[in-house]
């Protein structure tokens, strides 16, 4: 067994020479392949390996894992050509091989290349041939080699991404590190805001252990239902959520997907806040703010802190329009921007809000369910605001009569009170609420 040319083992500019192992066993075959590639071998572009058998080059495979190419002969002993060429097949990192062969023993040849053969040659060997099939197959084995390098660096930043991202965010960057760098455009984005009433009291009273367990399940299972309906968890702060649609990612129905998530979010934390009462712990209702609109959305924060968010006015509402909830006393608020561009959207109106900040009102309203949408107690909601609007003085008793069917009826109680207190029309100012 030979391990061939140890000269020129670095090749110029620092690049590995290309390694080929050559396993035959006539005598006169080192010497003559020596000789041809002299040149290159000298500049240190190609390397060479020898064995006589399938075993030796085994053995030398083991021993030099960075070979590029097998070059074999079929007529071997010990282990012949076509049993080296299997077992390689068998590795997990298969190597590319070339199989020599007597001209015309096309069987021979048809079996190498139906067991993973890259290509074959001839014997007599023409050097120049051989020369061609070399640099052929190398290109090939380094363009398969980078691709797996790149795959591999990806799977491990969207492992790590994961962690903190959501999944389509984590693959976008992985797959593309320019995504990373600083700075932001702007795009189309509906923008969602979540945040538990009262959780700041719960946190000063919670068992610490208790309190972990809480959150942790709450921002899994609200996180889960962003990432289902391919939103992109743009920032959490304790237990508040901002989330994105249409970003990074162009999502033309980025409405129509906000409105979704936030339903499905309200379902799931009513749900987990019915859990923990069952255990004794009073955890607030979940506040949602929602509405679409123009951002600028990117990276932010410098080359040591990652941080992919959105600026702008419509994402100062969406989050305006979270708190709003407090005063109206409903859990879900969306915009008319929202709800004129989510496909048949169904809710009820809230009203025209001033919101902090704000001089110019904006149409608002509850989104609700097929289900809820569909109970008469809708309708009649939707008549009373209809008065409510016209100016109509039978708009008390109609608020009235609602909230004494249900009482329940957060929205339909704050506007009774509005009309109770003197306050006429839709308009609703929250700038000091």
């Amino acid at each position: 067994m030979s391990s061939g040319i140890t000269s020129g083992e670095t090749a110029r500019g620092g690049i590995p020479p290309t390694k080929v192992l050559v396993v035959d066993d006539e005598p006169d075959l080192e010497a003559l392949v020596l000789q041809k590639f002299r040149r290159r071998i000298r500049d240190g572009t190609v390397a060479f390996l020898f064995a006589r058998d399938g075993l030796e080059a085994l053995a030398l495979l083991a021993e030099h894992p960075d070979v590029d190419l097998v070059v074999s002969d079929i007529n071997m002993p010990r282990m012949d050509g076509l049993t080296l060429l299997a077992r390689l097949q068998e590795a997990d990192e298969k190597v590319s091989t070339v199989i020599v062969s007597a001209y015309g023993d096309m069987t021979n040849i048809r079996t190498a290349m139906n067991r993973g053969a890259f290509d074959f040659l001839t014997k007599p060997i023409d050097f120049s041939d051989f020369e061609t099939t070399v640099d052929r197959t190398v290109l090939h084995v380094r363009a398969l080699r980078e691709a797996r390098r790149r795959q591999a660096a990806a799977e491990r930043a969207h492992a790590s991404l994961s962690r903190y991202f959501s999944p389509n965010l984590a693959e976008r960057l992985a797959a593309d590190a320019s995504s990373l760098a600083e700075g932001g455009h702007r795009r189309d984005v509906a923008s969602v805001f979540t945040d538990i009433a009262g959780f700041t009291g719960l946190v000063e009273n919670l068992d610490p252990a208790l309190l972990a367990e809480l959150l942790n399940g709450y921002l899994a299972e609200m996180t889960g239902i962003v990432f289902a309906h391919e939103g992109t968890v743009a920032k959490i702060v304790g237990d508040a959520i901002h989330v994105l649609f249409g970003a990074p990612g162009e999502q033309p129905d980025h409405a129509t997907r906000a409105v979704a998530c936030a339903l499905a979010l309200d379902a799931a934390a009513q749900a987990f806040r019915a859990q923990w009462a069952a255990r004794g712990v009073a955890l607030g209702a979940t506040r949602i703010g929602v509405h679409a609109g123009p951002a600028i959305v990117g990276n932010f924060g410098g080359g040591r802190f990652f941080d992919y968010t959105a600026y702008g006015d419509t994402i100062n509402t969406a989050a305006r329009l979270e708190g709003a909830n407090k005063a109206l006393g409903t859990r879900i608020c969306a915009s008319a921007a929202v709800a004129e561009r989510a496909e048949g959207f169904l809710g009820r109106p809230i009203g025209d809000l001033v919101l902090r900040g704000k001089t110019e009102a904006l149409r608002t309203f509850e989104p609700l369910g097929a289900e809820a949408f569909a109970a008469p107690g809708t309708a009649r909601y939707i008549e009373a605001f209809e008065k409510l609007a016209a100016g109509d003085p039978t708009a008390m008793p109609a608020f009235a009569s609602l909230v004494g069917l249900a009482a329940d009826d957060h929205l339909a109680s704050f506007h009774l009170r509005r009309l109770l207190n003197g306050e006429t029309g839709t308009r609703i100012d929250l700038r000091t609420a």
